[in-house]
């Protein structure tokens, strides 16, 4: 019989009235396990706890909020090869990238340990006479976690671990998609010692717990990664009702390629960039700017090595990209395939792949002859799929590469230190990559775009703070 998991909800795990499989993308005769779907009560009721679990919480010592998210990070560092492969079976991500996953989550909850004993404040001289000036931090309150599929345990790790650091009350929605990852950090939570109310899970819908979150007076903010289109929504209700409000959302990075560049770290840097994680990653080389002269040679190693992936199933050993995550988004592939060659590009790649067992196996796509007016160059596909954009030289590629709504991540390869710099300087992206893929960030320094890829302060690091804690000025009139 399926193993089914229940929704934590005040430091007790409350039964569903309601369950959905969660099966393995890389074999459709896998379920991972049966997770349970929060009602719109049962997600008010993690919201009550939540708030009267808040003043307590936010008077804890640091040492105590250290000690718990201490606590988990190791456990994630010891268990990280069984929650790698649990998230390499719910989400597709080969096992290494699982692992390695699952211990970025470890490292995060370490960190934000830290943190609980970093925070401080000022104190300043007054401009009159005899009055002192104190600036403080203090815990926003009860906040609302909703979190997307791709990345099924480091994104809710980044978002958990500092609002318990800082005092803040959490309820948490993982994907309905892929639960799993959450669902096993609320055991962790529970099992290092986190008090009733202060972390609630409450698995399902968004259409039915985001919105009980978006609509009750008793969550203070929300931390939301996920859709353009969902980000919208949300962030007009957080206006309505005066919520505290961040929001990662899509990109279309652009990966430049200039003709001074070493073409092995070129092809490497785009190939990881655009194809690893099945390019279902936000920050995915989608665009990839090439000027003329390095042009075909950059082409023909891609579609060499493109052509090379060994696409499997996601535990194989040597699988180097798995499936897509469910049959919604390989139709959303295949349709911007079939529009790619519509609008006048030659598709290598993007075919249907059948393997020893059932699933959504696609193999990567490149679209050449691509120009920048295309809307497979303009939209987010979210898959293994992305575009060869020519241009003439520095000056267009930068322009090519800004001429977008979205501004998460943007890469250059080049040999130029004055190429470099100045593409540091005047890309319009939060994320900058020199020679490096687009994709891929350290856990301690800050996450975040520009334009519509992002809104509200930065995710991770000490920058996290500025989300999770509100500032205090306080006066006192001295002696």
């Amino acid at each position: 019989m399926t193993e089914r998991h229940d929704n934590l909800i005040n430091g007790e795990w409350v039964k569903g009235s309601e369950y959905a499989p969660n099966v393995n993308p890389s074999d459709l005769g896998d379920v991972v396990g049966e997770y349970a779907r929060a009602t719109a009560s049962e997600a008010e009721a993690a919201i009550a706890a939540a708030r009267e679990a808040s003043y307590a919480w936010a008077r804890v010592t640091p040492q105590q909020r250290f000690e718990i998210l201490d606590a988990v990070g190791t456990k994630i560092l010891e268990d990280k090869n069984r929650l790698g492969t649990l998230l390499a079976r719910e989400e597709g991500k080969t096992l290494p990238e699982g692992v390695g996953e699952a211990a970025r989550a470890g490292q995060i909850f370490k960190f934000f340990a830290g943190e609980a004993l970093r925070l401080t404040g000022e104190i300043v001289a007054s401009v009159r006479p005899g009055v002192g000036v104190e600036m403080t931090r203090e815990p926003v309150g009860v906040v609302g976690l909703i979190t997307p599929w791709n990345f099924p345990i480091a994104i809710p790790a980044w978002k958990i671990a500092p609002a318990l650091a800082y005092g803040n009350t959490v309820v948490f929605k993982p994907a309905d998609l892929v639960p799993g990852c959450g669902h096993a950090l609320a055991e962790l939570l529970q099992d290092a010692g986190i008090p009733a109310g202060v972390f609630n899970l409450v698995m399902g819908r968004g259409s039915v717990v985001g919105e009980a979150m978006l609509g009750s007076r008793d969550v203070d903010a929300i931390s939301f990664t996920g859709s353009v289109s969902t980000g919208k929504r949300i962030a007009l209700a957080c206006a309505e009702s005066g919520k505290k409000l961040q929001m990662e959302m899509g990109g279309k990075n652009p990966m430049v390629v200039l003709g001074d560049a070493d073409l092995d770290t070129a092809v490497g840097s785009a190939v990881n960039g655009a194809f690893f994680s099945t390019g279902q990653r936000c920050t995915a080389s989608s665009r990839l700017i090439v000027t003329e002269d390095i042009h075909d040679r950059f082409v023909e190693a891609m579609v060499d090595k493109v052509k090379s992936l060994k696409v499997d199933n996601a535990l194989k050993p040597g699988c180097e990209m798995g499936p897509v995550v469910d049959q919604n988004q390989l139709d959303q592939d295949m349709r911007y395939i079939a529009l790619a060659r519509e609008e006048g590009c030659e598709v290598i790649g993007g075919e249907r792949l059948n393997r020893e067992t059932e699933g959504f196996y696609l193999s990567p796509a490149l679209l050449v002859g691509a120009s920048n007016d295309m809307r497979t160059s303009r939209e987010e596909i979210f898959g293994p799929v992305a575009s060869v954009i020519k241009v003439s030289d520095y000056d267009e590629a930068l322009a090519v590469a800004n001429d977008t709504e979205f501004g998460l991540s943007s890469g250059i390869c080049t040999t130029s230190l004055k190429y470099a710099t100045d593409f540091k300087r005047n890309s319009q992206a939060g994320m900058v990559m020199v020679n490096l893929p687009t994709a891929g960030v350290d856990f301690h320094v800050p996450f975040g775009g520009r334009k519509g890829s992002s809104m509200g302060p930065r995710e991770q690091g000490a920058y996290a703070r500025e989300f999770y804690t509100t500032v205090k000025t306080a006066y006192s009139l001295a002696g």
